[in-house]
């Protein structure tokens, strides 16, 4: 398949890159600095851009069979605008280009996802610590569903440099997730890459932990 992705350069961007290559697909990898990327190979396309660059975005989607999004803010404090204006383009890029098939990585406690966590983590994570970025992530969620596209949002638990398993655990159903719930980058972009297959979550947010 031909593969768009956002936030290629972060570290879960990184591993889907390898991942994806590896399955025999081809990527095209929207950065902001083309250095970023160190990763050679002839199915890997670097295209260099800001998410506030609507012809350029719509130039990387063009022809593509589906777009993965890894992206989100880098700050505590402060709402990610560009990052949110920057879905708000993808989304109208993808409808103009019949490109439908759209995968968010989001995160556990944005949207209805936090009534998951029991108290006293869910205070601690939805309204102290990640507030901000889940109040981000939430709004992308609801643009995103309110699309045309035929979308999958995945909802990771907390992200860690530990290797693929064949342990994780995920579903759309809502069910109480005990403690602070994490998972490995390496996991999530693995099953980020079999969503692009996999219809059992399509228009459906999936939580997943190991």
């Amino acid at each position: 398949m031909k593969l768009v992705l956002f936030g290629a350069s972060g570290k879960t961007g990184t591993l889907l890159i390898q991942q994806a290559l590896t399955a025999g697909h081809e990527v095209t990898a929207y950065v902001r600095r083309p250095e970023s990327i160190t990763l050679e190979n002839k199915n890997l396309k670097v295209v260099v851009g800001e998410l506030s660059d609507t012809t350029e975005i719509t130039s990387a989607i063009a022809g593509a069979d589906a777009c993965i999004s890894t992206l989100g803010g880098n700050s505590l404090k402060n709402h990610a605008t560009e990052f949110m204006t920057g879905i708000q383009h993808i989304i109208a890029a993808m409808e103009k280009e019949k490109v439908s098939r759209f995968i968010y990585m989001s995160s556990v406690g944005a949207g209805e996802s936090k009534y998951l966590m029991a108290q006293p983590v869910r205070f601690l994570i939805v309204n102290v610590m990640l507030r901000i970025p889940l109040a981000d992530h939430t709004v992308n969620e609801q643009r995103i569903a309110s699309s045309k596209l035929n979308w999958t949002i995945v909802r990771p638990g907390g992200l860690t440099d530990g290797p693929a398993t064949a342990e994780i655990k995920h579903g759309s159903d809502k069910v109480m997730i005990k403690g602070n719930p994490s998972i490995s980058r390496a996991n999530v972009a693995s099953f980020i890459l079999k969503q692009l297959t996999d219809t059992t979550y399509t228009n459906k947010a999936v939580w997943l932990y190991e």
